[in-house]
């Protein structure tokens, strides 16, 4: 029997009961729409992060920030590090003395360092408990903030502790509504803080609402409000990117050296492998307080974590595709139940065993492949909605569905009605025909 033939016959007995197909593709539906979503919501995540990264200055950055001292290595050390810090643990030894030594370093085109403080602001009547967004005024030119009107500070009042301020667009709103805040003042605990200008709207970057900051010069915070003289973080600009590992690791020696740390090689025990600790170079950092880290390193490590949590996602829903495969095993002895008359008969009449088997199985895979397509529409309507909700809402959320996420589809289709169809159709195949035609 030819195999047209057999897709004819196979085609016209999923016909025969559309409900009952219906139901049996459902199940496949399901687990291949939640593949597509699982790989679209991954890109999305993806360019999520890609998009706060570029929003945040690019990736031509290192950035360094405040690490407790753990005395350990490698992931322990971070992990105990953030424990530490979100305990309360004070670590004050990065300065502006730091930025300005790694900034005279080769590769460095530029610099700005940032003191971060929540107050209350207040003018007149009004009041507001915001973020107080203290940097150096090197800042505007390397990071993605620009002035709606009036000015940014100048690093003259920056080293003259100049009171001044810029208004994130959401509390200039908050304050004074439709009123022109420039030449003004609010009030940051005593201080009075002129407004010099107002920041364009630019939305939540890494999860921070920067149109909800106020603006002012990062001496002016750390000696007249916060009565301190180290700073969070430190950002610099990098001439050449792809030297981001080394000058990162330069920056790590001139750091030491400010912080009278001793750097000294990492020591491997025998038979312990040599493995390239993640943006710590090969030099040991477990006496470091303080973390540089390149804006790749962060970028492959929530690529590396997007994809685990693909994988884990993929894993869940594979128990879906099982379950709709088991529903086609299922109705496919049914089938077999209610037509074991038919293939008697057939074989009566001189089908060989591979006739039976085929039909079966193609029945089996146009049940699943009908469940595919239906499924990778579903998918692709459901991330397409999820995309425009998260834009709805302010996330720069792309509709993206990479062509991986098809091939795995189709293989699941496949395996699924293969796996769990060819155990029915050897049943059927195997069926005597006497005893078959006897059930009429």
């Amino acid at each position: 029997m030819s195999l047209l033939t057999i897709l004819k016959i196979s085609l016209r007995a999923v016909k025969a009961n559309k409900v009952r197909t219906g139901l049996t593709v459902l199940g496949i539906v399901i687990g291949i729409a939640s593949v597509i979503i699982v790989y679209s919501a991954g890109e999305g995540i993806n360019g999520l992060v890609m998009s706060q990264v570029e929003a945040f200055g690019g990736t031509d950055l290192i950035e360094t920030e405040l690490k407790a001292p753990t005395g350990k290595k490698g992931a322990a050390a971070e992990q105990q590090s953030a424990i530490a810090i979100a305990q309360g643990a004070q670590i004050s030894t990065l300065t502006l003395k730091d930025m300005e030594d790694v900034s005279k370093l080769p590769n460095i085109k530029n610099a700005y360092a940032v003191v971060i403080g929540q107050e209350q602001v207040n003018y007149n009547e009004q009041s507001k408990k915001s973020l107080i967004f203290g940097t150096t005024a090197s800042s505007i030119e390397i990071d993605k903030l620009e002035i709606d009107y009036g000015r940014y500070f100048t690093d003259i009042e920056d080293k003259s502790l100049a009171p001044v301020a810029v208004l994130g667009s959401k509390i200039k709103e908050k304050l004074f509504g439709p009123s022109d805040p420039l030449g003004k003042f609010i009030k940051i605990r005593k201080i009075k803080f002129l407004i010099i200008g107002v920041a364009k709207e630019r939305g939540a970057v890494m999860t921070l609402d920067y149109d909800d900051f106020v603006y002012v010069p990062i001496r002016t915070l750390q000696k007249k409000i916060m009565g301190i003289d180290y700073i969070i973080f430190m950002m610099h600009q990098l001439i050449d990117a792809d030297l981001a590992d080394e000058t990162a690791e330069e920056a790590r020696l001139v750091i030491r050296e400010n912080h009278d740390i001793v750097s000294k090689p990492l020591e491997f025990t025998a038979g312990e492998p040599i493995v390239k600790i993640l943006g710590e170079g090969m030099t040991d950092t477990s006496k470091d307080d303080f973390r540089v880290v390149t804006m790749k390193e962060s970028l492959d490590v929530m690529d590396t974590i997007t994809k685990a949590i693909t994988l884990m996602l993929l894993a869940i829903v594979a128990i879906s595709l099982i379950v709709g495969g088991v529903g086609v095993m299922n109705i496919m002895y049914v089938i077999i139940t209610e037509r074991t008359a038919e293939i008697g008969l057939r074989k009566a009449v001189g089908a060989k065993y591979t006739d039976i088997m085929l039909q079966f199985l193609i029945e089996s895979l146009i049940i699943t492949f009908i469940g595919a397509i239906a499924g990778v529409l579903v998918g692709a309507g459901a991330s397409y909605l999820i995309s425009a909700g998260a834009n709805y809402y302010g996330l720069d959320w792309r509709f993206s569905i990479p062509a991986k996420a098809y091939y795995v589809a189709c293989a699941f289709a496949i395996i699924s009605g293969l796996g769990f169809g060819v155990y029915p159709a050897r049943k059927a195949a195997r069926l005597d025909p006497i005893d078959a035609l006897r059930q009429e």
